[in-house]
């Protein structure tokens, strides 16, 4: 049965197979569900069958999220001549274990693995016991654009450690949600394929990489390093081996300089956790110098000057509202 809800911009679609006959669930699956959101063809399902996803598109991305018990998904040749894709398919397991092939290469993933595949090539993955996963398709020339050495391989499993690696995930679970416009999901897209190329990238130095590549390399480190009062321009570019001149060339991208970046980022950081419940309980000046500021004097004045009020009127307006 499926249930659609409306976001802010689009649409998120629900099917379930909770409602559908026990024999006739997987047959539900098969030719509803699969054909309707990835055209795919499952195959061999486990007793006892269940499953249920939730799929959204925006403009040229589709995205979902799939719970299920165990089943073997194909892409055939016949598939792919049926329904030509051009596109990849980024896949992140959140629970349970996958194991996939396509081409020369297979994978076994578990929790927080993630991957990257070519919709235009057959491809098969065998979803092992109760599993939870996120999916989104975007087109190839997204991802030729910037990752040109992706093109000519299947299967791409993405280094859990690279320092990119844990921002991506971020990004992909967040593209999950069904109240973001089709400008903020665009903008998420356009982040997370910067980011998946910066993993898979060989090694070719961030000074020679695209200038939207060396960015989104700049505010992944700074993104990391908020916390550390003394981050400048100097320490971004040294890590990433670029001048002090570029890094400024690229931050005019963003029409604001590195310094307002930072000081907008951790005014952000702080807001989110004073309006956190969770952490009511934590001191404004601790969260302050948890984010990075290191004068409460210059925290409270610009905080005000950027929001409008105080550190602790910000708190409170949530606090009575809580009570």
């Amino acid at each position: 049965m499926s249930d659609i809800r409306r976001g802010s911009e689009g649409r998120m679609t629900s099917w379930s197979t909770d409602a559908i006959n026990e024999r006739e669930r997987f047959s539900y699956w098969r030719e509803v569900v699969c054909q309707s959101v990835f055209n795919i063809s499952p195959e061999r399902a486990a007793q006892r069958f269940s499953a249920r996803i939730n799929a959204r598109s925006s403009g040229q991305f589709r995205f979902a999220t799939c719970e299920s018990t165990g089943y073997e998904i194909l892409r055939t040749a016949r598939d792919i001549n049926r329904a030509p894709a051009d596109h990849f398919m980024i896949c992140l397991q959140l629970q349970g274990q996958t194991f996939m092939r396509q081409g020369d290469r297979s994978f076994g993933f578990a929790r927080n693995d993630m991957c990257i595949s070519d919709g235009r090539r057959p491809f098969s993955a065998e979803c092992r016991g109760s599993g939870l996963r996120a999916m989104a398709v975007v087109p190839h020339a997204m991802i030729h654009r910037r990752a040109p050495w992706l093109r000519d391989q299947s299967l791409t499993r993405f280094d859990p450690d690279s320092p990119f690696f844990d921002l991506a995930r971020r990004h992909l679970v967040h593209l999950m949600s069904d109240d973001l416009s089709e400008i903020e999901t665009s903008l998420l897209t356009d982040n997370l394929c910067n980011l998946l190329a910066l993993i898979s990238a060989p090694e070719v130095p961030v000074g020679r990489l695209q200038p939207e590549l060396q960015l989104e390399a700049m505010l992944a480190f700074a993104r990391q390093n908020l916390h550390r009062c003394e981050l400048s321009p100097h320490d971004v570019a040294a890590h990433l081996g670029i001048s002090v001149r570029t890094l400024h060339l690229r931050f005019k991208a963003l029409e604001k300089t590195f310094g307002r970046w930072v000081l907008e980022s951790r005014l952000a950081a702080c807001s989110k956790a004073l309006r956190d419940p969770h952490q009511k309980l934590r001191g404004i000046s601790e969260i302050a110098y948890s984010c990075g500021f290191n004068d409460l004097s210059h925290f409270n004045k610009a905080f005000r000057a950027y929001f409008g009020m105080t550190p602790g009127e910000w708190r409170s307006g949530l606090l009575s509202k809580m009570q």
